[in-house]
């Protein structure tokens, strides 16, 4: 038996499906997941259902792609100009799925296997004990009767770090925020969430998040979310997962047996930058 982490997979079942083939997954193996399942790529209903048929083989985190598509089907805001959702809303099992999708959590801390993983990173001030108490505050609104009210409270920048005396909403929020959305933040853990691009587009004040003196800088940590860093990160005790799939890069996997990695091209998702480039691209189907 073998456990498998793969980054954002963001809708794009077929590289995910050629990404297991290449591992050779097999019926006694397990799959972790970095969250962003859904969103930007062409198959986000198939990997869902792909996902949930797993079972107990599959083990989930939430990104910030999976929480803006369950505030989609609660009806508290709309979908994007470039979203890629609309199969899911439509789709017959829909309900199911977003049942299933609910329940997933924030934080995956396996003792045993020395690893946590969350989609974004965990505030350098949190150690893993609190990290998973916090995340749990979360998990636990998302699947009582308060859903609904969650979502309409999810979205916003404020507060942009962390206090022992937040309370309500506002403590939901920035809990959410620093696990599924965080990159760069300050000494403080205050949150930048305008720069998405790589390490050179740090804020004067920010650095990423790993950067910091981190009270949980002895644990493994697995996450995605941060496709600019294109792998590039490296450290003994992080694992950065997303890879670019969904913009052509690549998809990849690692097994944590013994941190080796393995990804699967996807250039075929790689957007046309010129009217030479488009005709290429339709040229070959």
């Amino acid at each position: 038996m073998a456990t498998y982490a793969i980054g954002d997979i963001q809708g794009c079942f077929d590289q995910l499906q050629s990404l297991l083939e290449c591992i050779g997954f097999g019926d006694s193996d397990q799959l972790w997941l970095a969250g962003d399942l859904v969103n930007r790529g062409p198959k986000s209903l198939e990997t869902l259902r792909f996902v949930r048929s797993l079972g107990d083989r599959a083990r989930v985190v939430l990104g910030n792609h999976d929480l803006h598509l369950l505030a989609i089907h609660y009806g508290v805001t709309q979908p994007r100009r470039s979203d890629t959702l609309g199969p899911i809303l439509g789709a017959p099992d829909r309900d199911e799925l977003m049942h299933w999708l609910q329940q997933q959590p924030l934080l995956v801390h396996d003792e045993a296997l020395d690893y946590v993983m969350v989609h974004a990173g965990i505030p350098p001030d949190w150690s893993i004990k609190k990290a998973c108490r916090r995340a749990a505050e979360v998990e636990a609104v998302l699947r009582g009767p308060e859903a609904e009210s969650f979502f309409q409270h999810m979205y916003g920048n404020t507060p942009d770090r962390w206090s022992k005396g937040l309370q309500g909403w506002d403590r939901l929020r920035v809990i959410t925020n620093y696990l599924t959305r965080m990159r760069f933040c300050d000494s403080e853990g205050r949150l930048d969430f305008a720069a998405k691009g790589g390490l050179e587009t740090q804020p004067k004040g920010f650095k990423p998040w790993y950067s910091h003196t981190r009270k949980a800088a002895a644990q493994r940590i697995i996450f995605g979310h941060w496709a600019a860093l294109e792998g590039g990160l490296q450290h003994p005790q992080l694992f950065s997962l997303d890879t670019g799939c969904v913009w052509g890069n690549r998809l990849t996997a690692m097994r944590l047996e013994d941190q080796r990695y393995y990804s699967c091209d996807c250039s075929v998702n790689r957007r046309p930058t010129s009217g030479t480039a488009k005709k290429k691209v339709l040229s070959n189907g």
